[in-house]
């Protein structure tokens, strides 16, 4: 399962890179302490997933610790890749099929 879930991580990563959305700088501490779902007030979709999403997943997975039991990312992607000025429709997909790797546990 968590080769399963790296690959998709390693996806998503690629479809940020592709689309001209991978940052070099971090956002500020600040921004990345939302409490708000998705960071949804300091940061952008995209931003979320490079920083927030990535990370802890990396994380869980080189620390072989439990994955999430049930994750459901694309709802709101779909919505806010809505706004993006690049074509999200691949980037949709994976998230898909990410969040389908959860529930087939």
């Amino acid at each position: 399962m968590s080769q399963i879930i790296l690959e998709q991580l390693q996806q998503i990563e690629c479809c940020l890179k592709q689309a001209q959305c991978w940052q070099h700088n971090p956002p500020s501490a600040q921004a990345l302490a939302s409490t708000q779902p998705f960071c949804i007030d300091s940061l952008s979709f995209t931003q979320w997933l490079q920083f927030v999403l990535l990370p802890k997943m990396y994380h869980l997975i080189e620390s072989d610790l439990p994955l999430p039991t049930a994750v459901a990312i694309s709802p709101y992607a779909e919505e806010a890749l809505k706004h993006e000025s690049f074509d999200g429709e691949e980037l949709l997909a994976v998230l898909k099929t990410f969040d389908a790797s959860f529930s087939n546990e």
